[in-house]
This record gives structure tokens, C-alpha cells and sequence, in this order.
């Protein structure tokens, strides 16, 4: 199963710099993303434990991958907020691999999700 979210997702730079000016604003960003992947998730169904595979379609080349990886953080707390997920931590999350291309005329963050036999 997958989901798309529209758009770009915070860097790594842009949460630094946003938790720089006052650690508010590091939490207001947080919420406004995390609602977002929220948005998007709400219609999947229930997992217990998943690798994921995030396709980011990037505008151009200007940031560096692992720069823009970080916005992952939002996706799975975005999931958990969902219902999708229970939690975000190892029983839940497997291994996660990121893919990245280039769309100038629509940059979006792909997630599949490959469901796998919770582990105890």
C-alpha cells in the first residue's frame, strides 16, 4: 500500500533554523507536518509492523539527501497519529529505504508501505 504527500517536507536545515528562533516554533512546524502526513495516511488500514520505502520527488538538487531524509520524522509520527501505527519504535518500524528523483513541477513524498510479521 502507499500514500502521497503533496509538496515538500522540512529539511534538516529548516528544523534547526525554526528550533534556533524559539523552540515554539520547532513545535508549531512539528504539529503542522505531522498533521499533514495525518491528513494524507487517515483512509490506511491498521499495521503492526512495516519496512517503508519514501520516495522523495524533489524540486531540484539544491539540498542534500540527507538533509531532506529528515522529514521522515514526520511521517511516522504522522502515521501513529493516523491509527495506522501503534508506535514508531522497532517493533513497528523495519527498514526503511529512500528513493530520490527530481519533479520541478510536482515535488511530493511517495511512502510505501510493506507490511511484516510483527516481531516480539
Amino acid at each position: 500500500m502507499k500514500f502521497t504527500i503533496p509538496g515538500t517536507l522540512p529539511s534538516m536545515n529548516e528544523i534547526i533554523e525554526m528550533s534556533k528562533k524559539h523552540h515554539m516554533q520547532y513545535s508549531i512546524m512539528k504539529k503542522q507536518y505531522t498533521q499533514l502526513v495525518k491528513l494524507h495516511a487517515m483512509k490506511l488500514p491498521k499495521i503492526e509492523r512495516a519496512d517503508f520505502v519514501i520516495t522523495w520527488y524533489c524540486q531540484d538538487k539544491r539540498k542534500d539527501k540527507d538533509n531532506i531524509t529528515s522529514g521522515q520524522k514526520f511521517i511516522f509520527d504522522g502515521l501513529v497519529e493516523a491509527g495506522v501505527l501503534q508506535n514508531d519504535g522497532w517493533k513497528e518500524i523495519g527498514n526503511v529505504a529512500h528513493v530520490f528523483e527530481v519533479d520541478k513541477e510536482n515535488p511530493r513524498v511517495q511512502v510505501k508501505i510493506i507490511e511484516r510479521e510483527r516481531v516480539v
